[in-house]
């Protein structure tokens, strides 16, 4: 299932929008937002595949939340305005839709996340990734896993710690613990995610990775310490 999100300020489209949900089988509604901004706070603690975005909105243009949210949620915009087509597919939107949208349209948009779904599916199936995308200031970061020391949550945000720098993204912990390979990266407390090729030693259920020294909370040592129960000779 295709886990997708509505952000639109008009009524009747948002709920257009959802009725076209329901009717697409490949299809799961997991909110409707008029807010960008209440939309942006529910994306700091769920992960969603796609979402349809309209452009005209108080507060923050769709253009602009695109530019915010984490680049490997797909974009359907919904505008009622063809003038920032253009726009749209700068910012590598999946597609453009100009209301009014007939459901044959719709259904032709979310084919093609479908399609690049399996392709993408597909190549994971023939090779070994090793590295993520992160988004930090004006540009997407590529980061090998090889180089990630840890990762320290800081409220919204997320300092990513590598060999001899640091960059902030605007995403949370939970979402790279999802995505991150868990034979390599591990939770061990609310603000730390680690990196287990990189630890030096743990001493009184603390992680020595570089010149810091990680704390391994109660919530988290006995899934921790089950992990590194498997390296043990």
């Amino acid at each position: 299932m295709i886990k997708c999100l509505i952000i639109d300020d008009e009524p009747l489209a948002a709920q257009l929008l959802a009725s076209y949900t329901q009717k697409a089988e490949q299809l799961e509604l997991v909110g409707t937002f008029s807010d960008p901004l209440k939309a942006l706070a529910f994306l700091q603690v769920n992960t969603v595949d796609l979402i349809f975005l309209d452009i005209q909105m108080p507060e923050l243009k769709g253009t602009q939340l695109a530019k915010i949210i984490h680049p490997e949620i797909a974009i359907i915009f919904t505008t009622a305005y063809p003038d920032y087509a253009v726009e749209g597919f700068e910012l590598k939107a999946l597609d453009y839709l100009v209301k009014p949208i007939s459901f044959q349209r719709f259904l032709s948009a979310v084919q093609r996340l479908s399609t690049s779904t399996k392709e993408v599916q597909t190549a994971s199936d023939t090779s070994s990734k090793d590295y993520l995308f992160v988004k930090t200031e004006h540009r997407l970061q590529r980061l090998a896993y090889k180089d990630i020391l840890y990762f320290e949550g800081m409220g919204d945000y997320v300092r990513i710690h590598q060999s001899g720098e640091s960059i902030m993204t605007l995403e949370n912990l939970k979402s790279f613990e999802k995505k991150l390979p868990k034979d390599q990266f591990v939770r061990v407390h609310k603000s730390y995610l680690i990196a287990l090729p990189k630890i030096d030693y743990i001493q009184n259920h603390r992680v020595k990775i570089g010149a810091a020294y990680i704390p391994v909370s109660r919530t988290y040592q006995e899934a921790f310490y089950a992990i590194l129960a498997q390296f043990k000779a």
